[in-house]
């Protein structure tokens, strides 16, 4: 491929050409880092957030590289230099053209919101591999193809990361792609190039803040997913939005593709009726376009009743009937570190779960108070270098659905973690003036932190440990050391059990 053919990619976001050099060289790879720079690169600097990629361009140069792609002019050089009005777009759109457009070659499902992405992508790819489809998964757990699993950088991965990814699952046979797009990722391009049929909106509370500002900064990254529905080459597009949430309905006034809603409280082309809640699972008539139909799943909770009805729609948009979504809804057990259960022999319950936020926070309590035989002692952090606004908050939640609250540690980075706890504690003391019944206390070290959540459980209690989920580290400063939320429960009960 030559670098002239790599440009018709832009769809029009060339400002200037410019720049020395032969535009019909073949180009042998395309990067934004400059370390990785070899003859025949294609280089695109990027303004990051730490480094600026321009201060690069010389050495690209010095490199031997086949042409460069900037948002700045850069002078008089002797290589073909494109001047464009985003570089981050520019990333995504010659990732794609470099990588053979994969997403044009799959079914590409979408996943965003704030809460319940890993789980309706996790649901999805087992309903489409219900219908022989092959599927590759990409989201915060994981990306799973072709059997392999790949550790996450990120919920979506950088423009580059993700179009070779994409890339290998057309050369595993995939015949669709399910994936989490987060708001980050919307904002900064990364899935600039990708062309989904699929959209589904999940939940919108506060997260992320300390990147977006404002709520509606949020909003409008997340609504990017469902504008680019249309004007591409594929048919058959849907967006599968959640009407119990206010953004849902007006993604639903804003998105020009055909729509399907969901819900559970209001009227919706997708609700659940007759829901049964246990530990053991869920049950629920699914009143669908298709018809109604029974619904049974191992995943515990009403929120998980949402993730199961979008994952139901984007099901149905794609062919499969009733009978083999109920098969494949059956199959799904759990999702890691989604309200997990840790079992070592003990007469209590313990859950691990992700929820960071004070809405993810509170739809685990109210599923594990509608759940619980005993007590529920909660044990929860918040991260460092994160949004602050949301600490106050996480900490009153706590209180007000919690028996016992034990305050930890989360991730919490270059922040100290004590400053943070702090912030939290402005909450927990609000509620407790409603609550004083509440036992609270903190515990800095988040494995003696389980370690006395698990000391104090008796039979029949509830213990769920938030935060981190699937998560198998802990970022302390700069250094990310191992520590796994299930591990350290499970060896708190056996520790228990063996001093019984």
């Amino acid at each position: 491929m030559t670098f002239a053919t790599m440009l018709q990619a832009l769809q029009g976001q060339v400002a200037i050409v410019e720049g020395g050099g032969d535009h019909t060289i073949s180009v042998h790879a395309v990067t934004d880092d400059s370390r990785s720079i070899q003859p025949g690169s294609v280089f695109i600097a990027v303004q990051g957030e730490r480094v600026d990629g321009h201060r690069f361009i010389p050495a690209a140069v010095q490199a031997g590289v086949a042409g460069l792609v900037s948002q700045q002019p850069v002078g008089n050089l002797s290589v073909p230099f494109v001047r464009v009005a985003d570089s981050r777009k520019a990333l995504g759109l010659l990732g794609s053209r470099f990588y053979g457009e994969p997403s044009s070659q799959m079914r590409m499902i979408g996943v965003t919101g704030t809460n319940g992405k890993t789980t309706t992508t996790y649901v999805c790819k087992a309903l489409l591999e219900a219908l022989g489809q092959r599927v590759g998964l990409i989201g915060t757990v994981g990306y799973q193809i072709s059997g392999e699993t790949i550790p996450a950088s990120h919920t979506t991965p950088g423009a580059l990361e993700l179009q070779q990814l994409l890339a290998k699952m057309v050369a595993g046979n995939c015949t669709a792609a399910v994936m989490e797009v987060s708001s980050h990722a919307l904002a900064q391009e990364r899935v600039a190039g990708c062309e989904y049929d699929v959209a589904v909106f999940s939940n919108l509370t506060q997260d992320h803040l300390d990147f977006h500002k404002t709520m509606d900064e949020y909003f409008q990254a997340k609504l990017r997913l469902f504008t680019g529905l249309t004007g591409t080459r594929k048919s058959n597009k849907r967006a599968i939005l959640n009407v119990d949430d206010p953004m849902g309905q007006r993604i639903k006034e804003l998105c020009p593709a055909p729509v399907w809603t969901y819900a559970l409280k209001t009227q919706a082309d997708l609700r659940a009726e007759h829901v049964r809640l246990s530990l053991g699972g869920t049950t629920f008539t699914a009143a669908t376009p298709a018809g109604s139909f029974p619904v049974e799943s191992h995943l515990v909770g009403e929120h998980n009743v949402y993730n199961l009805l979008s994952a139901i729609g984007v099901a149905l948009n794609e062919g499969a009937t009733p009978d083999q979504i109920r098969a494949a809804v059956r199959q799904v057990t759990n999702v890691p570190g989604r309200f997990e259960r840790v079992t070592a022999g003990q007469a209590f319950t313990v859950v691990v779960d992700y929820a960071h936020t004070e809405d993810a926070l509170v739809r685990l309590l109210t599923a594990a108070e509608a759940l619980k035989a005993g007590r529920i002692i909660t044990v929860f952090g918040c991260g460092g270098d994160r949004d602050r606004g949301k600490r106050p908050k996480m900490g009153r939640a706590a209180v007000r659905y919690s028996d016992v609250v034990v305050l930890t540690s989360d991730n919490p980075r270059t922040e100290d973690p004590l400053s943070i706890l702090q912030e939290v504690e402005t909450g927990v003391a609000e509620a407790l003036k409603e609550r004083p019944h509440v036992e609270y206390r903190k515990v800095t070290d988040r494995r003696e932190a389980i370690h006395a959540a698990v000391q104090e459980a008796r039979a029949g209690d509830m213990v769920l440990i938030a935060g981190k989920g699937h998560e198998d580290y802990q970022i302390i400063g700069t250094q990310k050391i191992h520590f796994d939320d299930r591990e350290v429960a499970r060896e708190a009960i056996e520790r228990c059990r063996a001093r019984a």
